[in-house]
């Protein structure tokens, strides 16, 4: 089942650095690939994470602002983090983020969509209080199958740079 999440599904192991700071070039486009999502995914994450009505049942979701059921905003966040993850983060000497500057959801996400996920680098420098990171500035672009854009998001990223990462 696409788009689920399973509470056995194991944890993905540690892959070697592919990617160090250096390969993240200021206008580069990164495509991480689609994730079709299905209505059990949205009910599931819903009933655990964000229970509106519209999140619950298609009568709720036809009777809302939305027209349907459709995914929590949330959702659409978790799985675009996961074809990020798939897409360069665990290839790479990422060190976690200091944060979101920007989230926003532009159009609900429906089963059946199939989402495609897109990564532009729009900064990136050395981290001047510790010389052997560097920062990436991010804007993530989520789009449905038929190209619109359903959610977006900016923030940073640390990552190693090549020299600490080679040790």
């Amino acid at each position: 089942m696409l788009g689920a999440m399973d509470d056995d599904t194991p944890s993905t192991p540690a892959r070697a650095a592919r990617w160090t700071w250096e390969d993240f070039p200021v206008g580069q486009v990164r495509d991480c690939g689609t994730v079709t999502v299905d209505r059990d995914a949205i009910v599931d994450f819903a009933r655990r994470f964000d229970p509106q009505p519209f999140h619950l049942d298609e009568q709720a979701g036809a009777a809302s602002l939305f027209g349907g059921l459709c995914a929590s905003g949330w959702h659409t966040a978790a799985l675009a983090m996961r074809q990020m993850c798939e897409g360069y983060l665990l290839e790479s000497a990422s060190l976690g983020s200091p944060g979101i500057e920007q989230l926003r959801w532009l159009a609900p996400v429906f089963p059946g969509d199939t989402l495609r996920v897109r990564m532009e680098v729009l900064e990136a420098r050395p981290m001047a209080s510790r010389p052997g990171v560097g920062l990436v500035r991010s804007r993530w672009t989520v789009d449905n199958q038929h190209g619109r854009p359903v959610m977006t998001m900016e923030g940073w990223g640390m990552f190693a740079r090549r020299q600490s990462a080679a040790g």
